[in-house]
């Protein structure tokens, strides 16, 4: 079958954006000035659980009015075919964004007019950057109080260290917010109703602007009065992109054409030279189609983005793979999902065509795949599809062997595509099932929603027995649970929350440990001699052979390696993981007949447990960064309390009417926070928090958690 839509009018895009900036409502918006559906779902009418958004459909979501997990759906606007994947803004659910940055192109990052950059906004920004994803920005809710758009653009370019370009104006905000000039083609786009359904005006760019709309806000009036120099700063930036329009604008001083300054933009865009910035309003359905229009101007097709990276075991780069039909398949699986259809296997593909029938190579796992149903997914809908082709994003059903940031290619011409970089777990919670006759079904479960969230970890506490489940954080995991209930039939309990703590040591111990056992017949001998010295926070693990003259044999190297990689899961301080530190091995003795791999992994083992004490151990907890907005009248009592948790105020932020306070706040010291927060503020303030980084646990909270887990014991 012959390609149906070209590969450079497909637009792969994410819909990025902190928690309640409007994600879920652009995307609504776009599929109905799309033409893919005919009504338009807003989140506020969907907690009855009798509705839903198209891209907010599980039950999760509908409760809590949030997004829980990505949702792809395709829709096309100027005979461009544009593949949206809509993700989540709590920070519980990052892992979402991270797998899809990986494998789109480009994104369209919602800010709240009001709140400007927030906390999770900073997280998917990072994301982008590692994966070089293209941006535009798009300042939304411009109609609610306190709405700024100068100020979210500030922010733009202080806390995201970004380059942004305005390519509109609004005209108006609040209740009086009408439209935006667009810079580019020097036109306004007035509307003077919030349907749905309603058209906008295009009006020439004059002098009396402000005066025909009734505009009269200090703000309002200081945006109109800023197009001449916001104009000439697009013109200038976009033109930095080509030398023959600049060359041609310097000499002739004749400003050049929508068509050049839209090429620019579009090369600079794509580069991450710059990021355009729109404005407009969702919910009151002003700007989603200019949005539209940015979209298939200046973000990327699969063929304008870097060929992705190819990497060899080790996740070394040793090449690239060209997006193009005519170069041998490759596809990245980015997503797994339990679902009524079975078991789908989300993935981009990067080269060649997959059909029907094909059988192909998990490349990541040496196992081989048989290509049953595939399906292109309309958010839970899925529609059967005969082949995908380079530039596609689709569903395979019922795949057995391949999991998230596996590579699946031809046989005939193997490749490992660069994969996506999950974070570790910083919570923990015991999980048990309701009922005893529920447990082989409650683990089969588990085990589903652990392959399909990498984010997840399911281990077993060898002291009590209990079955542990690990997640990003206390939603994170209840809504697991949840997900269990309704998508698998089985319902658990779930214990009170546990800190993921870690172990380091704090300087470096020389050991020798020789482990030598005589029980008639052959024995056991094998002698290590390992330095064990602390490493920079957020380094790992590193283990180093620097033995010489054979005093440990090479076969024999490997077994001590494992012995030190499995005991440092169990610290010697309170049996949490160590971390951040170096394991040398510079001498040993071995037996020719009573030595073997066993023996000095025995060894390593045991020269771990009786070193490590010796080398300063320390607690390590996870600490939050955390962003708290509240009303100027309750500052003070937020600031104290945050002191009281051992927090760090890191400064104050003006968020529309209300104060934002960042700090830094260990996660055991968060439990049950927003029910003291909304007692202390009357309930008007809110906070969100995100993973920050590691540090050392003062010494009299160390005894506590040293003295609970022997006790536990």
């Amino acid at each position: 079958m012959p390609r149906q839509t070209p590969l450079s009018d497909i637009r792969n895009i994410g819909i990025i954006a902190h928690v309640d900036a409007g994600k879920t409502t652009t995307t609504e918006r776009i599929l109905y000035y799309t033409g893919r559906k005919h009504t338009i779902i807003d989140v506020h009418e969907t907690k009855d659980l009798k509705t839903s958004t198209t891209t907010d459909y599980m039950e999760q979501e509908q409760k809590r009015g949030i997004t829980i997990q990505s949702a792809a759906v395709s829709a096309f606007w100027r005979e461009k075919k544009i593949n949206v994947i809509d993700t989540p803004g709590h920070v519980d659910f990052t892992i979402e964004v991270n797998r899809s940055l990986r494998v789109l192109d480009g994104a369209v990052v919602v800010f709240d007019g009001v709140a400007g950059v927030e906390p999770q906004s900073e997280t998917n920004w990072r994301l982008a950057d590692n994966y070089n994803v293209p941006r535009i920005c798009y300042v939304n809710k411009m109609d609610r109080s306190g709405a700024n758009f100068q100020r979210c653009v500030s922010m733009i370019k202080t806390r995201l260290n970004a380059r942004p370009v305005c390519i509109q104006v609004p005209l108006g905000s609040e209740d009086n917010f009408r439209g935006m000039v667009d810079l580019v083609e020097m036109k306004a786009y007035v509307w003077f109703s919030d349907d749905k359904d309603a058209k906008w005006e295009i009006w020439e760019v004059t002098d009396d602007l402000a005066q025909k709309l009734n505009l009269s806000v200090k703000e309002d009036l200081d945006n109109i009065a800023l197009i001449p120099s916001l104009r000439a700063e697009l013109v200038d930036t976009a033109l930095e992109q080509d030398d023959a329009a600049m060359e041609a604008y310097l000499e002739t001083g004749e400003e050049p054409s929508a068509d050049v300054l839209r090429a620019c933009l579009r090369k600079g865009t794509i580069k991450s030279a710059f990021t355009p910035v729109l404005c407009g309003s969702s919910y009151k359905n002003k700007g989603v189609q200019q949005v539209l229009d940015a979209v298939v101007d200046l973000l990327p097709a699969p063929t304008d983005v870097e060929a992705i990276k190819t990497v060899d075991e080790d996740g070394n780069p040793n090449g690239e793979r060209l997006s193009s039909d005519d170069a041998p398949f490759s596809a990245l699986a980015f997503k797994v999902l339990n679902d009524t259809y079975g078991s789908m296997t989300f993935v981009r593909v990067y080269s060649g065509v997959l059909t029907k029938g094909m059988s192909i190579l998990n490349s990541t796992r040496g196992k081989r795949e048989k290509i049953g149903r595939m399906v292109e997914m309309y958010a839970k809908d899925a529609n059967p599809i005969e082949e995908a082709r380079a530039g596609d994003i689709i569903a395979l059903v019922s795949l057995q062997e391949t999991e998230t940031g596996d590579t699946l290619c031809d046989a005939s011409a193997p490749v490992i595509l660069e994969r996506m970089r999950f974070p570790d777990p910083v919570i923990s919670v015991s999980v048990e099932p309701k009922t005893k006759g529920e447990q082989e079904k409650f683990s089969i479960a588990l085990g589903k929603m652990v392959r399909a969230d990498p984010s997840l970890r399911l281990e077993t506490d060898r002291e009590t027995g209990q079955t542990i489940l690990r997640g990003m954080g206390e939603l994170h995991l209840e809504v697991t649970l949840d997900r269990m209930r309704t998508e698998f039939g089985v319902e658990g309990n779930m214990g009170k929350p546990q800190v993921a703590y870690r172990e380091t040591i704090t300087k470096s111990v020389e050991y020798t440990y020789t482990h030598k056992k005589q029980t008639g017949g052959s024995g056991q001998f094998a002698e290590v001699k390992i330095i064990f010295a602390p490493r920079e926070r957020g380094e790992g693990f590193e283990f180093l052979d620097e033995t010489v003259g054979g005093t440990v044999p090479r076969e024999y190297v490997p077994s001590v390696k494992k012995g030190l990689e499995m005991q440092k899961e169990d610290g010697v301080l309170a049996g949490y993981p160590t971390v951040d530190f170096s394991a040398r091995l510079v001498d040993g003795k071995y037996h020719d007949v009573d030595s073997n791999a066993l023996t000095f992994e025995i060894a390593a083992k045991a020269c771990f447990r009786e070193a490590l004490p010796k080398a300063g151990p320390i607690l390590l907890e996870p600490v939050m960064k955390v962003e708290i907005v509240t009303p100027d009248d309750y500052l003070g009592d937020v600031i104290g309390d945050v002191n009281r948790r051992r927090g760090t105020v890191l400064g104050q932020l003006e968020r529309g009417s209300n104060i934002a306070v960042e700090a830094n706040v260990p996660l055991n010291e968060m439990f049950g926070y927003i029910g003291q927060l909304r007692g202390m503020t009357s309930g008007r303030a809110s906070y969100s928090m995100e993973f920050s980084h590691y540090e050392p646990v003062p010494r009299n909270v160390t005894d506590e958690i040293v003295a609970g887990r022997n006790k536990a014991a």
